[in-house]
């Protein structure tokens, strides 16, 4: 909020070409909030302000930036700064945005490096795209099981300038095999002349420069870790992955999730940024989708036509009925697709969710058919509306088809996730339009098959 305020301030400074001015008032900025200033400017200031930075603030800078304003400064600064820039940034940080680029681009910003920068990035890259190999750093503390505690104090403040963390200290032996990984306060807490042996317990998590993002943010959540080391398939520490890390990977699959959810692919880039073509591609599939979905709902009626020609009241009801099974199903999915990705529920809880859901669905029915039945009757009591002689069974009819479709909706709602997970698909596809596309459907047949049997001999 400071930074908003600052900007007439900021403006007027480079106007007036005064960069001194501009470099002390930026010095004592956090990175984050200098990148939020920055992001609401023009261009050309954004590339002046990057200009007067020092190469190390500049780098911190940028790595808070979004890709599109990083690619949109690297296209405005000269070779020499943009070298600068890259070979101050953080690995992980770096691999992430020549994620991003065209690869002609990543070759080119990788020729910039210096040949052990490359060295990194190269390596970083050569990881599958969506591992932790992507996300990890190389720049940790490492010692060995030897030193005193005065070493590894004096190691630190040595080499400690460049590592991602300074919270965990990793143990290795001389193969660079990782055995465990300490806390800083146990060295700060022990006496100088103990030996790291004499500290370690050797219970540690690791993660493999294989492992699935996905599984590298549960692990975070599991553990509750700021930081954890990254190991290849000879048990060899590689790097370390950071919380910060995962904070951007549970945003993106947060993203992904909400938008399928709202029945759609994911668009896999920014919304402001993403061609309206590409966009309206996305989001056409899957209402093409619930369209032929929803076509079922008009053949389900043509098969009860003459119901409804005998018992025109019956159409009356039919919003009502459709719409409650629809959305006591996109409530069960949502919430079950939310308790799978967070860890809750696995597929041998399926049973376990189909008996709360069960319970759960019976009661909302019982509730909705309540209010439905009880709706009617005062209708007809206060003379609002004449549902015909036989009024208390059309109450009925509605009731009792409201507890039959909310109960119908909640179970499918909820067992359609587990489906998708058994066959190896996202369960987030699921989603809340195409759990109420299915439950419109069968809930027509409940509620007409609910009214021939109630109304059989009377108004049908």
């Amino acid at each position: 909020m400071v930074g908003k305020i600052l900007i007439p301030e900021i403006r007027s400074l480079i106007e007036a070409r005064d960069f001194a001015g501009l470099r002390e008032l930026f010095s004592e900025w956090p990175p984050a909030d200098v990148a939020e200033v920055i992001v609401d400017m023009p261009e050309d200031d954004r590339v002046i302000i990057f200009r007067v930075l020092p190469a190390a603030l500049a780098a911190d800078v940028f790595e808070y930036l979004d890709v599109d304003a990083q690619q949109s400064l690297l296209h405005c600064m000269a070779h020499e700064q943009v070298a600068a820039i890259l070979n101050e940034m953080s690995p992980d940080d770096r691999t992430a945005l020549l994620e991003e680029v065209p690869s002609a681009a990543a070759r080119q910003l990788i020729r910039l490096l210096t040949p052990e920068e490359r060295r990194v990035a190269t390596a970083l890259l050569g990881y599958p795209e969506g591992s932790v190999g992507r996300l990890m750093t190389p720049d940790f503390v490492a010692v060995r099981e030897d030193w005193t505690v005065n070493e590894v104090l004096d190691y630190v403040r040595e080499h400690g300038r460049d590592s991602e963390t300074l919270n965990i200290i990793y143990v290795v032996d001389d193969r660079g095999k990782l055995i465990d990984d300490l806390r800083i306060r146990e060295f700060l807490l022990k006496p100088l002349t103990a030996k790291v042996s004499e500290i370690r317990d050797e219970t540690f998590v690791a993660l493999s420069v294989s492992d699935s993002q996905e599984a590298a943010l549960n692990s975070f959540r599991k553990y509750d870790r700021i930081a954890l080391p990254v190991i290849d398939s000879n048990g060899v520490l590689v790097g370390i992955v950071t919380s910060d890390d995962m904070l951007d990977v549970a945003e993106e699959q947060a993203t992904e999730a909400i938008q399928k959810i709202g029945g759609m692919e994911a668009l896999d880039e920014p919304y402001t940024t993403i061609p309206l073509l590409r966009m309206v591609k996305k989001r056409a599939t899957w209402l093409i989708i619930l369209f032929l979905g929803e076509m079922l709902t008009a053949t389900a009626m043509q098969g009860y036509n003459g119901e409804i020609e005998k018992a025109a009241i019956l159409a009356m009801f039919l919003p009502l009925i459709i719409s409650s099974g629809g959305n006591s199903g996109s409530q069960a999915t949502t919430l079950v697709i939310r308790a799978m990705a967070l860890g809750e529920l696995r597929l041998r809880d399926w049973f376990r969710v189909v008996r709360k859901e069960l319970l759960s669905g019976l009661s909302l029915g019982l509730i909705l058919g309540g209010i439905g039945f009880f709706r009617i009757a005062l209708w007809q009591y206060l003379h609002i509306f004449d549902y015909g002689k036989y009024h208390w069974l059309v109450g009925l009819t509605v009731g009792a088809a409201l507890i039959g479709v909310v109960l119908w909706g909640t179970i499918s709602g909820a067992m359609l996730p587990f489906l998708l997970r058994r066959c190896g698909l996202d369960p987030a596809t699921s989603s809340a339009p195409f759990v109420a596309t299915l439950v419109d459907v069968t809930g027509l047949v409940i509620y007409f098959n609910v009214a021939l049997f109630i109304l059989r001999g009377t108004l049908l």
